[in-house]
């Protein structure tokens, strides 16, 4: 069987996009406010993000309850794009994933990414995967996280799944595993989603046609104009296209170099920190109550710095 019409529309709207890895607005206590989430959804999409991936890694979705990241898809479903949910890592395991898919379904997604699960025997991950998918009905997108990758016999058999319609390569650093992943997916027809915040102009080059990443949880119009300028180069052939999409690139490895370096999980804190700078997320709310304990708080001023530089660099 081959992909559905649904997920080929559906990767119609994503291809040569960007999908917005959306952060959670939260207080210190982990508590969260409707008015506050949906104004930054709102301020994202305006940015040009063409998607939002809601209760991803991004936005914590492995910690927060079921019913709180319904509302929030429920929000981003309201501005009119496409609606991912992230599937996976919750602590209270698979009977939550479940639930959570379907919940998601309901609540507006339209596709949902699905976390590497704790058991890595390739039988199971295949079983969680067609589960998830007979729970929600949507369709799904793989993702090859470098914390828990797959190999490339389980990536395989993953991307044979009719229900999976597209693929995320989050590798960080393994180029060669980036380009295989990518590779096997287009070989069997899947829309390839880089999630390659630290070589997202490289995993475009590599045949990626759309991103979805937490580097454009703030400051999305630089991770924004390179997905725009790469496409204009690759449609039109344009060689003053591939010259700016060369510029932008450069851009986006700035941003990219102060936001994800170690520790790595700390870049959930610093794209929040951006956000407040940018005044689409109040102070009280560029919290990550989960950052790691040895992210140092002195990095702010040189985060904001650049960023500051990389949003007038990409405005020229």
């Amino acid at each position: 069987m081959g992909i559905s019409r649904e997920t080929t529309e559906l990767n119609g709207r994503l291809r040569w996009s960007l999908v917005a890895a959306a952060a959670t607005p939260m207080r210190a206590d982990g508590s969260t406010d409707p008015g506050v989430c949906s104004a930054y959804f709102g301020h994202l999409v305006r940015a040009g993000a063409g998607g939002l991936a809601i209760a991803a890694h991004t936005g914590r979705g492995d910690r927060l309850p079921i019913t709180t990241k319904a509302d929030l898809v429920r929000r981003a479903a309201a501005l009119d794009v496409p609606v991912v949910a992230g599937v996976g890592g919750h602590a209270d395991g698979p009977g939550h994933d479940l639930e959570w898919a379907a919940t998601a379904a309901a609540a507006g997604a339209q596709a949902l990414l699905v976390f590497p699960p704790a058991d890595t025997d390739p039988d199971a991950v295949v079983a969680h995967h067609e589960a998830i998918a007979g729970a929600s009905g949507l369709p799904l997108i793989a993702f090859d996280l470098y914390t828990r990758p797959y190999a490339p016999s389980t990536l395989a058999r993953l991307l044979d799944l009719p229900s999976v319609g597209a693929f995320k390569p989050a590798r960080l650093h393994d180029a060669i595993a980036c380009q295989e992943g990518i590779a096997a997916a287009r070989a069997r027809g899947k829309l390839v989603l880089t999630g390659e915040d630290r070589m997202l102009g490289a995993s475009l080059m590599w045949g990626a046609e759309g991103a979805l990443i937490g580097l454009a949880a703030a400051a999305a119009q630089i991770s924004v104009a390179a997905v725009a300028t790469f496409a204009a180069a690759v449609l039109t052939s344009a060689r003053d296209a591939a010259t700016r999409f060369i510029e932008v690139s450069a851009v986006v490895d700035e941003l990219s170099r102060v936001t994800f370096r170690p520790p790595f999980d700390g870049y959930v804190q610093r794209m929040l920190w951006i956000a407040a700078d940018e005044g689409t997320i109040p102070e009280e709310f560029a919290v990550d109550p989960y950052r790691p304990a040895d992210l140092d708080d002195a990095e702010r001023d040189e985060v904001v710095r650049v960023v500051r530089q990389c949003r007038d660099q990409v405005r020229r």
